[in-house]
């Protein structure tokens, strides 16, 4: 006969406060790869316009850049982008077994790298945009 396991409930919400840093590190990367691969189709929807020409997908950018909430969702792409890039190289460097000790330390200076660098490029991508 077989036993079960209890899990607790499936509803439980409060147990994120029990996550440690690696659980943190794990979401995000998921959160953000599936972020990428979101904005890949978003991409190439952009590029399709060129189907229908050169001007079609001149005047698409030129459209698109113009808005305020593009550039505001660009700043958010690189947020995502880097962070996604930083954690990657932090977690292959766990597998090849440097830097075991700060695991926790790593993922945070990888949150904060990505925090100045988003930070540090907002002025870039908001330049030239009509508010």
């Amino acid at each position: 006969m077989s036993q079960s396991y209890n899990r607790g409930l499936v509803e439980d919400f409060g147990r994120w406060r029990e996550f440690s840093a690696g659980m943190w590190a794990w979401i995000f990367h998921k959160f953000t790869g599936w972020m990428l691969i979101g904005y890949l189709f978003t991409h190439i929807a952009v590029l399709s316009s060129a189907l229908s020409g050169p001007e079609a997908y001149t005047g698409t950018i030129q459209g698109l850049e113009g808005l305020f909430i593009i550039r505001v969702l660009e700043v958010g792409l690189l947020a995502v982008a880097v962070f996604h890039i930083l954690n990657g190289v932090r977690l292959l460097l766990v597998d090849l077994g440097v830097g075991l000790e700060a695991q926790d330390k790593s993922f945070y200076a990888s949150l904060v790298l990505t925090g100045l660098i988003t930070v540090a490029s907002v002025p870039t991508f908001l330049q030239g945009v009509g508010l």
